[in-house]
């Protein structure tokens, strides 16, 4: 299966720059602490009527984590102390409880995921526990996309057990690269004996869909050495593949300063790994759904997309449209139908707002008619891969051509170096365009130009 019959390198650097991915919009630096735990409070109880439609997402974040990734973005805490995981998980229960008082019953939970952190550094009981807590204050439906995030590293059969047993039916692994020298110069070191026995647990368990995580543009990687990744990724053949950017954003993750900018590959060897993960992947039956991620052809994730009801959240693409998504734990987010929120981001704040019997929402934002517009033109850009104009006039009452005339204009350069088609009736991205469609989604932002001049908080887009 070809998807790319060429992919040219020169064309991928122009649009290399720093932008949003786009797992929501407005995207998280717009959110405010005029938003708080009143308003989120609020908020809760005016959704939640007998009226009520919209399914039920859940997020819980698991902070911990055993060592330090030098390449890891994520709110993230190394701990040995095995009783701080165990406070951690009274607070998180507390929390539960508390959202969970306010939520209709009839309200059924069709998407449910763990992330972190290391959701597997818990102890098999532990994942039993804090699961057991969520099954009886929620009503599950049959059919959940129930995913959890998993470090194959100190994970045993039993650990998977308890995740099946607590509901989850998909996984998604760190591997990032089997290459000993790369592991060692981002300190993790994981053999791939230790990712095959977790693969194997998981397919004995019947868990439906497996994913494996990589990383290009990390210290010492180069286009012979990540070949040989990508052989074994392939051979172990997992449903799915996500293929992310290193974002190097020592600004943001101090940690990263551990990575030597001079054992980074360059920007052109760089795009040579993208290339080549396009490639091989695409020649051993994986198809681009857009972004990073990687499916085989009757996944449901590409059968969503051919079927135009692929949707994109704060976990990535999905298969569950229009549901509410409540976060849980420390630096969670969470989104219904207008509003955005967010919980502390330090344990101590954490702990402080649930033992003063407050939601400990952090910040948040309330969207506008002009959000939903854009939002959903994002939307079915990155997850169609093709915007009807005529089904964004009548959802909102616009002309399309007249809203975003900007935009269009933007657009024009996409068009003109062979990426997308501005058609009188749709904007349809080209195979090669999905490379590139978070600077097309950009396009579309009405807050982007002025939080760029104001600090960098994004990492590039290439």
């Amino acid at each position: 299966m070809k998807q790319f019959e060429f992919i040219d390198l020169d064309l991928l650097k122009k649009y290399d720059r720093p932008g949003p991915r786009y797992t929501s919009y407005p995207t998280a630096p717009l959110f405010s602490s005029d938003f708080g735990a009143d308003q989120y409070l609020q908020e809760i109880l005016d959704t939640n009527t007998k009226e009520s439609k919209r399914d039920l997402s859940l997020y819980f974040h698991f902070p911990f984590c055993d060592t330090l990734c030098y390449f890891c973005g994520c709110t993230m805490l190394v701990t040995s102390k095995r009783d701080r995981i165990s406070e951690y998980n009274v607070y998180l229960k507390k929390e539960i409880e508390r959202v969970a008082a306010h939520i209709a019953k009839h309200r059924k939970v069709v998407q449910l995921h763990w992330g972190g952190g290391t959701p597997s550094y818990l102890e098999p009981d532990e994942i039993r526990d804090v699961g057991g807590a969520i099954q009886s204050h929620f009503s599950f439906a049959e059919d959940i996309e129930a995913g959890v995030e998993i470090d194959p590293r100190g994970l045993t059969f039993d650990h998977m057990k308890a995740f099946q047993e607590s509901g989850f039916n998909r996984c998604s692994m760190g591997v990032q690269d089997f290459d000993e020298r790369v592991q060692k110069a981002v300190n993790r070191v994981q053999p791939e004996s230790i990712t095959r026995d977790a693969v194997n647990w998981a397919r004995q368990l019947g868990f439906k869909s497996l994913n494996l995580d990589l990383i290009y543009g990390l210290p010492f990687q180069s286009v012979p050495s990540f070949e040989k990744t990508l052989d074994t990724i392939i051979d172990i053949s997992p449903d799915r593949v996500a293929v992310f950017n290193y974002a190097h954003v020592p600004w943001l993750k101090k940690h990263q300063k551990l990575i030597k900018p001079e054992d980074l590959p360059s920007l052109e060897e760089k795009l040579r790994l993208h290339k080549l993960a396009l490639e091989k992947l695409g020649e051993a039956g994986y198809w681009n759904i857009g972004m990073d991620h990687f499916a085989k052809t009757d996944d449901e994730l590409a059968v969503a997309q051919r079927n135009k009801t692929l949707y994109r959240n704060f976990q990535g693409y999905s298969t569950k449209k229009g549901c509410d998504l409540y976060g849980f734990g420390m630096s969670a987010i969470g989104h219904t139908e207008n509003t955005y929120q967010q919980n502390v981001k330090t344990l101590t704040e954490y702990y402080a707002s649930i033992n003063e019997n407050r939601l400990p929402t952090h910040a948040g934002y309330r969207m506008t008619t002009d959000d939903h517009i854009r939002k959903e033109t994002i939307l079915r850009l990155m997850c169609d891969l093709e915007i009807e104009k005529a089904m964004i006039e009548r959802q909102f009452d616009i002309r399309f051509d007249e809203y975003f005339a900007d935009s269009l204009l933007q657009l024009k350069t996409f068009e003109e170096d062979g990426l997308l088609e501005l058609k009188p009736d749709r904007i349809v991205v080209k195979n090669l365009g999905r490379l590139v469609i978070r600077n097309m989604a950009m396009c579309f932002d009405a807050y982007l130009e002025k939080m760029m001049k104001e600090k960098p908080v994004f990492s590039r887009t290439v």
